[in-house]
């Protein structure tokens, strides 16, 4: 079964960190990746880039408006997203509970919707 796990985190707490912490968290995310691709359970990773590069698409009555930015309430923004394969919902928390972020914010884990 497939699970996507978004990951989730303050963008602040990566601004306060020093250059050699922000390398050891680059060094082990890529080293963790290795790790599931090796397992088999990587499908693909990728990293976003910051929220304010984002823009937000609504259609209203049929009218699109687009506004700069994400339109967000919480001081955490979706940072990334690993998507997996994992054999039920309990291997896919223990997956996600090895990403290296999952220490500085949240990774929510949730089942992808197979159509047909």
């Amino acid at each position: 079964m497939k699970y996507l796990c978004q990951v989730w985190f303050d963008g602040t707490v990566l601004s306060a960190m020093s250059q050699d912490e922000k390398n050891k968290l680059d060094r082990d995310s890529r080293a963790y990746d290795r790790d599931l691709a090796e397992s088999g359970h990587m499908i693909v990773a990728q990293a976003l880039q910051s929220p304010q590069s984002s823009v937000t698409v609504r259609v209203r009555g049929g009218e699109m408006s687009v506004t700069d930015g994400p339109f967000i309430e919480t001081k955490e923004a979706l940072g990334g997203f690993i998507l997996i394969d994992a054999k039920d919902l309990n291997d896919a928390i223990r997956v996600a509970a090895g990403i290296p972020l999952a220490k500085l914010g949240a990774i929510e884990v949730r089942p992808i919707h197979e159509f047909g």
